[in-house]
């Protein structure tokens, strides 16, 4: 079996991420919740949970992210799979095995969880996210070709894939930015249908006006930087 690690960023999440922990299937080697500068007990809940806790005071998705990845740069064992999944319980981390099965079975490169209207709960998505993922899926698809239908944070990648990228975002435009990444070097890429679920607790970025939007921009302009490249 190929070595599988989680990423989950985490802010503030004490009610949720040890359910998250908990459902990931007990082939992943390890699991590293990143604290976003947490001020509950995600760390304590988390660490009591058997996850490795990371602590980044930088407040920002992208932020936390890296921190994970450099974690996983200065181990001995690299691992052949990074999965990328949030830590508020919206997702079903037992569909990990769905997520990491076109990497192992059909060598893809890259694979996102798509949050499907079919299989999503009432109002687990705002307003602001749909259409914000329709607009910049539909901006990729008219720029690039591509045939994203999401931005969801549930995702798997090769590692030596993850690395070529050479991820930078800090904050919001994470997610994003890994898409067109991979647009641009041709990875190979597929979406899987995900179950999606009311999130536990408020979100810290779609709950709120002033996170709604700065998303949106730096969505939007990760597109129309690559657009013009």
């Amino acid at each position: 079996m190929s070595i599988i690690k989680v990423i989950i960023p985490a802010y503030n999440e004490q009610d949720s991420i040890a359910n998250v922990i908990q459902d990931i299937p007990s082939f992943v080697d390890e699991i590293i919740v990143v604290s976003n500068n947490s001020t509950d007990k995600t760390e304590e809940n988390a660490s009591n949970a058997g996850a490795t806790v990371l602590k980044e005071n930088r407040k920002g998705y992208g932020f936390a992210c890296l921190k994970g990845m450099d974690y996983i740069a200065n181990q001995n064992t690299k691992p052949a799979i990074v999965v990328f999944l949030d830590g508020d319980y919206s997702d079903y981390p037992e569909q990990l095995t769905e997520i990491v099965n076109p990497i192992i079975n059909d060598d893809i490169d890259f694979v996102i969880g798509a949050r499907v209207k079919r299989l999503r709960e009432q109002g687990s998505m705002t307003a602001p996210q749909i259409f914000g993922n329709w607009l910049a899926t539909f901006l990729m698809k008219l720029f690039f070709g591509a045939k994203f239908t999401d931005l969801g944070p549930f995702r798997a990648i090769k590692y030596d894939k993850l690395l070529a990228l050479k991820m930078e975002d800090k904050t919001y435009g994470w997610t994003v930015e890994m898409q067109l990444k991979a647009l641009k070097q041709q990875l190979s890429y597929v979406e899987i249908p995900m179950k999606y679920r009311n999130r536990i607790g408020v979100s810290k970025v779609s709950g709120t006006v002033k996170g709604s939007v700065m998303a949106g921009v730096k969505i939007l302009g990760w597109i129309f930087k690559y657009s013009f490249k």
